[in-house]
This record gives structure tokens, C-alpha cells and sequence, in this order.
């Protein structure tokens, strides 16, 4: 075909810019941040942004691809997600703690790296600090010798794990102790870190002087026991969550960065700090599009972050306005429990392998880097549920990604010479990156990685084809790239593919592809009830309240689904689902089988309809729109909302509600407002029940914790199921003290009276 006019002036462009971006890196620096100035146009800026590449740190941090973190300390005993900083060192006890146990599973998983919690919230110490009592010194455990960083730290060089540690910047114990240095008002001075203490010298013999107040100074004296003692450490996780503060304590940060510059060169620092930041969640959800360069108000040691929870941080239209632009890349972190913490072992939600492999194909196939918490239990081991897991996820991610099906491919040979300092990009002559193989292949994923090092990320859509039937047809397309995009898309047999950008920052880089056959399975079921108790079971990934987006690794074959609704898990013997089927209140599972395989088990628990409640009183509300009823309307995205014009009510709030007969309670599970605003959510309470609705009686008091950074439904279960038809819920805190409470959804767990109770409630 003859070119038109236009199409060879665009080709003379596209030359011109690539000499003119060859001949500008070739004699400028690039850096991990960049000023924008007051005369900086919009192209001036999106040059800028293109040119923002990953320090050596960062670089190796998306390498490392899938990583661990492990939640282990006195919450695990006392079943709570936040302690409260005063619980007796007594309780800790992991009598048969095994660290390797622990690093097996994680690599056999494909893990490559591990964040030990050696702090969280409370202030609990889980090695032999020098600076506090508060910790396994004080504990019955090994005699109080134990120190199970010291543990983790020989099991992770035994097999080849990198350490990190996480040092929580909040510590109760610090607050509430009587001689706690958090916010005790004591005065700046200059302080040698680490501070001498008798009897246990260090061997790193490096001091340093900082101007800092006592908790500061308690800070980077841990920091310094961490860094030196227990290493080498690659990374640094600073949780931003505060459940309480105190004498308008703050940190000085980048006293903080520095010591670890000094002591740790190799890692990067997570959260509040300067190397990796949140994806945004805790559920293991990812964007569409996900942007290492983002901007920042101010300087990047000095800056406040953007809204994190932002759908979109890095898009050109969220450049223009920046005074800085800061490589940021994401770590996306969420649980293998519904939960930071292990619980039990007969309630608390275990994700399966093939949720794991899920989250993984979106987070590392997003660019991001894949964090998940194993919480070991009280015996100090990983429980046998997720040891599976992890180990089947394992094989599922070698099996798929082990090796690329390329072979024997023409085309250029930068993108598959396993080397991503070498690279493809589009020229004048060659706008579409081509390959040909000399067989067909059977694939249904396809990896893309830019070159980031050099040139940062630029790819800001693209689209696959595939040679079939004697064309090119388009099987998949995406956004961003960065590290690595994979994309997933029905199966097909080809021996050509074509990848095209049709939109980029400057010119786009293509530094590795690869080709991947997932072997379909039988997917996880989505299982849900209406107002009047029909339950509906259909193929959809379920994944802790988090609805997918994009392609999944889904089935292709028929399914057979079966279930059971007495807590037993279903096979092959258990209901076939053909139909909606009534369910007053109790627990679903499902499972879904086909060609020899079996998927997950699916399981939802569901309250007493609500056909015929109604509110028997309610603190306040603020107008209609967040009237008490809606606590209880079948919809999760309208909620109660105390009054919050002025005056506004302080709590204690409350809902009564009347659920129209007599049953036998269990418990009940609450969802907080779902928009994103912390405003509403309870943090603590108490639940109250009554036969008559005039005389009460306490059921419990419950206590939820992290709702603000993980928004999702939680269950309170009384000691023993009660008899009653009315419940009282009581707010006595909300979240970061807010006055208000509120509820978008609530749920009772119970049966009729005379009815048994399902088995796995209490």
C-alpha cells in the first residue's frame, strides 16, 4: 500500500524524536524524582516523567516480585487485630515455633523475601531488644531467652530468603506505660544512637549523633539493633496506621531514612518512607493502570502523599499539576486470612491456592510487587490450610511461568534474550513489535516488561494480536506496563504475535516477552441471597468482599457445583446446584468440579432474613438519607449515619432493632460504610439483646480494629448462643475518635427457636 502524506510526516517525527532522546540521555543524568517548574509546559513535563527511572534498590525491589510478611505476637493470643499495649508478656507462647516450617512453605511458594513483624502497634518486642521489657524477655517462653527474628533470620540464609522488618512508628505500650517515652513532651537534645547499655555491647562499633526527642531516640536504637544485628535486611516497612496517639508526638523521619541509608545500603523503604509505597488496600485488589512516577506537592524526603486510595495517581492529567515527580512503585499487601492475625482454625477465612495464583497474575502481572501475610498460629507454625496454599500456589506459578513457550522465535532478539538492559522500540520502520514462531503454540498469557532501568515506564496502552485463520486478530489489551504486564485471554494455538502501542509517554520500550499456557481449573463460586432468601451460586472469583476486574483465570469446561449447608466441605456425594434454593439463615460451601479437578471451597455465611425487622430505637440519624433502617436494607451502599450537624451527639450511640420473633443468636457481623470515608466505622462496642425489648442484657463486647485501612465485613460470636427477638448495637469508640457511628450493613447470625444452630457457629 502507497503511504499517504501524512503517515510519512509521522515518520519523520517519530525519527526526529528518537535522535533527539538519544543525543538528551546520552548527556543528561536520570534520577528517581524531578523538579517541574513554573515554565514547564505540558510536553516538558511528560519528557520529564519519561526520564524518571527506578534507583538500584527499587529495581531489584520489583524483581523480587512475590514476597511474605508474617504477623506473629500477643494479638495471636488473644485473637484481636490490635492489642491494646498493656497485655501481660505471659501470654506469648508459641511452644512449638518453627521458623524453618515457615521458610519451607514461603519458598516453596516462590517467595523471595520475608518481612518479620518485630513491633506492631502494641509495642511488643519479638526480639531481645535492649531498650524495653515489653517482649519475649518477659515472657515464659524459651525461659525468656527466645528471639524469633534471631530464629528467622539463620532459617532465611539457611534457604536462601532475604529479611525484612517491620517497626511499627505507633507502640501503645509507649503510651499507656506509666514510664512510656511516646509523646511524654521531653525536650529535642543531641543523642548518640545507639545508646550504650551495660552488659551488652555491640559489635558494630558506628555511632551517630541526631537532635531528637525520647521516643525518637527509642526509635532509632531499635532500628539499630534491627539493621545490625539480625541482617542483612533489604527492606524497611513502616505501617502508617495509628490507633491512638498521645502529647502530639512526631517522627523525624529523616533521621529515621538516614540511619537506615547507613546500616541497610541494599533496602528499600515501605509505606512511610521514600522507596515503595501502598497500592491502596488490603484486599489484594489492583488498577488497571498502575504508575511508578507519581507527583508529589513537595520534595520527596519532606512530602505529605497523595490519597493513596486514588483509582488514579500517574495519569498525564495528575502530572500537570505536580511540583515534583517521585518514582513510587507499588507493593500490594493483603493476608492469606481474613485478617493480620491468626484466630482459629474453625471461623477465620483461609484463601486458597488458587486466589493466591490469582493475586499474583494481577499484582506482579500488574507492576506491582505482591506482598502476603501468613500468620503462624499459637503454636508458632504455619496451619496445615495454609501451608497448602502456599505450596499448590506455588506450583501453579512455576507450572505457568517456569519458562517461556518461545522457541526458535524470529523476530528482534532483545525482547527474549532473557537481558532487560536490552530492548525493542518502535522506529519509523517497525511501529509494531512482531514475532514469529516456527511452531504453533497452545497460550493463553502473554508477559510484557519495559525497560525501566534506562528509560522508565511509557507504555500507556497497548494491544496484543495473534495470527489466526490467515490474519491478525486482537486477543488482549491493557494499559500501563512497567515492570511487567501480564495479560490473560482465552485459549488459542498460533504461531505469531503482534504488539502494538498505540499510546505512549515519548517512545515506548519493550525490554522482555514471553508466552505461557495456564492450565484451566474449576474457579472459586460466588455465592450470594436476596431479601427473601434465595441463594443464587455462580462462576465468579471470590476474593475477601473483592470484586475482580479483567480477566481471570477462569474455566472454560462445564462445571458441576455442589454444596452443603452443615458446614461440611462438599464433594463429590454433597447437593448438585442446579437452582436458587431458599436458606432462612446458616453456612453455605460450594465447590465447583470439573475434568478430574476440583476448585476451591466457596463459603458464605448468611443472617436471618430481614423481611420483617424494623428499628425500635436509635440514638440519632442524620436526615432520611442515613436513616437508622438503612443498617439493614439489603444494600451495602446506603448506611446509618448519626446526626454530624451541629450539635453533634457524642457517643455512646446505639440502633435497637426488632427482628420480628424469637431465635437463637449466635453472633452478628458488621460492614462499615463502603465509600471510602472512615467517618461511621465502629471500632468498639457492645452488642445487647432482649426478649421483650424493655430489659437487656450485655452479650459481648466486641472490638474490630484496622477497619480504616481494611473496610470489609467483621463478625463478633457470643461465648454461647442466647435466646432473643431484639438486639441492641452499641458504639462506644469509632474509628481515629471520630464522634460519629454508623453501619452500612448488618447481619445476625442465629436460627429459629427450636432449630439447631448451625455446627460452626458457636
Amino acid at each position: 500500500m502507497k503511504p499517504t502524506v501524512r503517515t510519512k510526516l509521522w515518520k519523520t517525527l517519530m525519527l526526529f524524536v528518537l535522535v533527539f532522546e538519544s543525543s538528551t540521555l546520552a548527556n543528561q543524568p536520570v534520577y528517581n524524582h524531578v523538579k517541574i517548574e513554573a515554565t514547564d509546559q505540558k510536553e516538558d513535563i511528560i519528557f520529564k516523567a519519561a526520564h524518571v527511572v527506578p534507583t538500584s534498590r527499587q529495581l531489584a525491589h520489583h524483581k523480587r516480585e512475590f514476597v511474605a510478611m508474617i504477623c506473629l505476637g500477643p494479638n495471636t493470643f488473644t485473637r484481636k487485630e490490635w492489642g491494646n499495649g498493656m497485655e501481660d508478656p505471659a501470654i506469648f507462647t508459641p511452644k512449638g515455633l518453627d521458623t524453618d516450617q515457615w521458610c519451607r512453605a514461603m519458598k516453596a511458594a516462590g517467595m523471595t523475601l520475608v518481612v518479620f513483624v518485630a513491633k506492631h502497634h502494641d509495642g511488643f518486642c519479638l526480639w531481645q531488644t535492649r531498650y524495653t521489657r515489653q517482649g519475649v524477655m518477659s515472657s515464659p517462653w524459651r525461659n525468656g531467652q527466645g528471639d524469633v527474628l534471631r530464629d528467622l533470620s539463620k532459617s532465611c540464609k539457611k534457604m536462601g530468603l532475604k529479611l525484612g522488618v517491620y517497626l511499627s512508628p505507633a507502640d501503645l505500650y509507649q503510651i499507656e506505660s506509666s514510664e512510656g517515652l511516646y509523646g511524654n513532651l521531653s525536650p529535642y537534645r543531641e543523642r548518640v544512637i545507639p545508646r550504650p547499655v551495660e552488659g551488652r555491647p555491640f559489635k558494630d562499633k558506628r555511632t551517630f549523633t541526631f537532635k531528637v526527642d525520647d521516643y525518637n531516640e527509642y526509635f532509632l536504637n531499635q532500628l539499630f539493633e534491627l539493621l545490625t544485628e539480625y541482617g542483612p535486611v533489604h527492606e524497611v516497612w513502616f505501617d502508617g496506621a495509628h490507633p491512638k496517639r498521645k502529647g502530639g508526638q512526631t517522627y523525624t523521619y529523616d533521621h529515621w531514612y538516614g540511619l537506615i541509608r547507613e546500616l541497610a545500603p541494599e533496602a528499600v523503604m515501605f509505606g512511610k518512607g521514600p522507596d515503595v509505597r501502598w497500592c491502596g488496600n488490603e484486599a489484594g485488589a489492583t488498577r488497571a493502570a498502575e504508575w511508578n512516577v507519581i507527583p508529589l506537592e513537595v520534595h520527596p524526603n519532606q512530602s505529605t502523599w497523595p490519597d493513596l486510595m486514588a483509582q488514579d495517581l500517574g495519569s498525564r492529567e495528575k502530572l500537570y499539576s505536580a511540583q515534583y515527580l517521585y518514582y513510587a512503585p507499588a507493593e500490594t499487601n493483603t493476608s492469606i486470612r481474613a485478617g493480620w492475625y491468626y484466630r482459629d482454625d474453625t471461623h477465620q477465612q483461609v484463601r486458597t491456592a488458587q486466589d493466591v495464583f490469582n493475586i499474583y497474575e494481577r499484582s506482579v502481572g500488574g507492576n506491582s510487587v505482591f506482598l502476603l501475610n501468613i500468620p503462624p498460629n499459637r503454636r508458632g507454625l504455619f496451619s496445615k490450610r495454609d501451608e497448602k496454599a502456599l505450596i499448590e500456589a506455588g506450583q501453579r506459578i512455576r507450572e505457568t511461568y517456569g519458562a517461556s513457550l518461545f522457541k526458535n522465535v524470529q523476530g528482534p532478539a532483545a525482547v527474549t534474550d532473557s537481558d532487560d538492559g536490552t530492548f525493542w522500540r518502535p522506529s519509523p520502520q517497525e511501529e509494531a513489535l512482531v514475532l514469529t514462531l516456527a511452531t504453533p503454540i497452545r497460550v493463553n498469557r502473554f508477559v510484557l516488561q519495559e525497560a525501566l532501568a534506562t528509560h522508565g515506564q511509557r507504555i500507556e496502552q497497548h494491544a496484543l494480536d495473534a495470527w489466526l485463520n490467515g490474519t491478525w486478530q486482537e486477543v488482549a489489551t491493557g494499559t500501563t506496563v512497567g515492570y511487567k504486564r501480564i495479560l490473560s485471554f482465552p485459549t488459542i494455538t498460533t504461531d505469531g504475535f503482534r504488539v502494538r502501542i498505540p499510546k505512549s509517554r515519548l517512545t515506548a520500550t519493550v525490554a522482555e516477552v514471553s508466552a505461557h499456557y495456564c492450565r484451566p481449573r474449576p474457579t472459586g463460586l460466588g455465592i450470594t441471597r436476596d431479601s427473601e432468601g434465595k441463594v443464587t451460586i455462580v462462576k465468579q472469583i471470590q476474593s475477601f468482599g473483592w470484586k475482580p476486574h479483567g480477566q481471570e483465570n477462569t474455566s472454560t469446561s462445564d462445571l458441576d457445583i455442589r454444596y452443603t449447608t452443615d458446614g461440611t466441605d462438599p464433594d463429590k456425594n454433597a447437593a448438585v446446584y442446579t437452582q436458587p434454593f431458599m436458606l432462612t439463615s446458616g453456612t453455605i460451601k460450594a465447590r465447583a468440579f470439573a475434568a478430574g479437578d476440583k476448585g476451591p471451597v466457596t463459603e458464605e455465611v448468611f443472617g436471618l432474613l430481614k423481611q420483617n425487622w424494623r428499628v425500635v430505637s436509635v440514638s440519632s440519624e442524620h436526615n432520611e438519607q442515613y436513616a437508622a433502617g438503612m443498617a439493614f436494607d439489603n444494600n451495602p451502599d446506603t448506611f446509618w449515619h448519626t446526626r454530624w450537624a451541629d450539635p453533634v451527639p457524642a457517643h455512646p450511640h446505639h440502633l435497637a432493632i426488632d427482628l420480628g420473633a424469637m431465635y437463637q443468636l449466635a453472633g452478628f457481623a458488621y460492614l462499615p460504610r463502603q465509600d471510602k470515608n472512615s467517618s461511621t466505622m465502629v471500632d468498639k462496642g457492645i452488642i445487647e439483646v432482649s426478649t421483650d425489648g424493655t430489659s437487656w442484657r450485655r452479650g459481648g463486647d466486641f472490638e474490630f480494629g484496622n477497619l480504616l485501612n481494611n473496610p470489609t465485613q467483621r463478625v463478633f460470636r457470643f461465648p454461647k448462643t442466647v435466646k432473643a427477638r431484639y438486639i441492641k448495637l452499641v458504639s462506644t469508640t469509632a474509628v481515629e475518635g471520630k464522634p460519629y457511628a454508623g453501619a452500612a450493613e448488618l447481619e445476625i447470625l442465629g436460627s429459629p427457636v427450636g432449630t439447631d444452630v448451625p455446627r460452626d457457629w458457636p
